[in-house]
């Protein structure tokens, strides 16, 4: 039986997001909301993909709001949780974040203010757009998996930085340079496969490929913007493929993945469209919102407008 519809928060805390800052800092942020004024419960996550079911229960539960108190993962769960439940349309619900995560990518993009007090007091005033969201359909142990994507998917180097880097902190080092650590390590170890790419059914890029990037949002690996071009609610998917390069090449470029200038790198081709499909040989693996997430083959489609996001006071909504 459905409970009534609550206009209280739900809110979903990761306790290790941002090398347990969830944890730590719950009773500052707690207080803050209290302060405000806000109306909430709260539940913390005990597993991974427990953020999925704490979704599902809350919406059945009645509850139409939810505060994300994690990272980019949490986040991902979450709007995961939110295509699964059947028990309203996904635009109905309105979700906002606290970041206390380590990357918090997904909030770059939004305008959501990083300092606690400024969150809050975006979750108070409650402006909102309508994103996209990617669905990403790909293979993992021989079985075919479906995901949806609120940020961005890598592959190629990109998806081998984001398993170095899970590996490590999954082995419970908590350094805030790990990502950067990750990218070193990872660039003198990996080699660069084969990719096939096909845009819109029509083939678009066949080569040795180094790195790619495929989404809604701009941002990835803790602040790089692969796609300054995206725009979170213009209904398309954005595509940054960089091409096979020397050491030299990569660190003679690299700041371009932070100022916005990767589109006039000559070992850059970009697109932007509906539906991607992407191979590689050999198999590659991929990431989705900063988790690990199997291997290619895989294909992304987009939703548009889908779901129901608060934004910073900050955020501008224009369309490039």
């Amino acid at each position: 039986m459905l409970t009534a519809p609550t206009s209280q928060w739900m809110v979903i805390v990761n306790p290790k997001a941002g090398r347990g800052y969830g944890l730590r800092d719950w009773p500052v942020i707690s207080n803050k909301l209290n302060f405000a004024g806000v109306g909430f419960t709260c539940v913390f996550t005990e597993k991974k993909f427990h953020a999925v079911e704490l979704t599902v229960k809350a919406i059945h539960d009645g509850f139409r709001k939810i505060v994300i108190v994690g990272g980019d993962g949490t986040v991902n769960e979450v709007v995961n949780g939110l295509f699964i439940q059947k028990t309203v349309a996904t635009t109905e619900v309105t979700l906002a974040v606290i970041p206390v995560g380590t990357g918090n990518d997904w909030v770059r993009m939004l305008g959501i203010p990083r300092t606690y007090n400024d969150a809050v007091r975006s979750i108070c005033a409650e402006r909102t757009i309508l994103q996209d969201v990617g669905i990403v359909s790909f293979w993992e142990a021989m079985v075919h998996h479906t995901r949806y994507m609120a940020n961005v998917a890598g592959f190629g180097f990109d998806a081998m930085v984001n398993r170095n880097f899970n590996r490590l902190k999954d082995a419970g080092y908590t350094n805030r340079w790990l990502y950067l650590i990750s990218t070193v390590f990872t660039l003198f170890s990996y080699k660069a496969k084969r990719f096939e790419v096909t845009v819109n059914g029509h083939s678009f890029f066949t080569n040795r490929l180094f790195s790619g990037t495929v989404g809604v949002g701009k941002y990835n690996g803790s602040g790089m913007m692969p796609m300054p071009a995206a725009v979170v609610d213009d209904g398309l998917l954005d595509l940054t493929l960089i091409r096979k390069m020397s050491l030299y090449r990569f660190f003679t470029n690299f700041n371009r993945l932070f100022n916005g200038s990767i589109y006039n790198f000559s070992k850059v081709s970009a697109v932007q469209s509906t539906q991607i499909e992407i191979q590689s040989y050999p198999t590659s693996p991929i990431e989705i919102d900063g988790e690990a997430c199997g291997y290619a083959p895989f294909d992304v489609s987009i939703l548009p407008q889908s779901i129901r996001i608060v934004v910073g006071e900050k955020f501008n909504n224009v369309h490039n």
